[in-house]
């Protein structure tokens, strides 16, 4: 039976649908224009080399196969040994420890590397412990505390940057960023899977600290 109570009560149901339809609508927007904002500025950030004369490069940690570092990380150690020998810095600190069963640790690895091309070893130096950028970052700062050093240019690929610099400025590391001119991650659909995985982690960051 078609009641006045019942016709009050499907105008009631009908406008707080339509009110809930919008706030959602609005949420979905409010959240995608953030993410937009925010990957602009990740983006942005790491299209600019900002290395000044440092005392350390910090070369963040990738992928080792055994021996050998991953073309991804070849990329950063590359570039932190032109940065060493156009004297932008007079030490490089390798970071990343070992991988699940594996033989050596990135940082050995990209040490390694560099010492291979000319670097000496007195001027390398490996932390053995990190699994993530901030463990990279904080055994970073444990060997530039250890040998007197105060400024530190980050290396990395371009769209880990910002990140980086974030949780560099959080431990106290006076950083400046110098991504990587040859990184891996070249083509849109690449930068694309590395930019959606750098909102994730910028926000697992936020939320937790790690």
């Amino acid at each position: 039976m078609n009641t006045p109570a019942d016709k009050l009560l499907r105008r009631i149901l009908a406008t707080s649908i339509r009110r809930l339809a919008k706030l959602l609508a609005g949420i979905v927007l409010a959240l995608a224009a953030w993410l937009a904002i925010l990957g602009a500025a990740i983006w942005f950030y790491g299209a600019a080399d900002r290395a000044v004369e440092s005392d350390c490069a910090i070369v963040l940690g990738a992928a080792a196969y055994g021996s050998k570092p991953s073309p991804v990380f070849e990329e950063r150690i590359r570039h932190a040994i032109s940065l060493y020998r156009e004297k932008q810095v007079s030490k490089i600190i390798f970071t990343g420890g070992y991988g699940t069963g594996a033989p050596h640790a990135e940082s050995e690895v990209g040490a390694a590397y560099a010492i291979r091309a000319g670097v000496p070893a007195a001027d390398t130096l490996v932390e053995l412990r990190s699994r993530t950028t901030r463990q990279n970052l904080a055994e970073a700062k444990r060997l530039m505390d250890a040998h007197g050093m105060e400024t530190a240019i980050l290396v990395s690929d371009p769209l880990h940057m910002r990140r980086a610099m974030w949780m560099a400025e959080d431990l106290g590391i006076s950083a400046v960023s110098s991504p990587t001119p040859t990184t891996r991650y070249r083509s849109l659909k690449t930068k694309w899977q590395f930019l959606r995985r750098e909102l994730y982690y910028w926000h697992y960051y936020l939320f937790t600290g790690n």
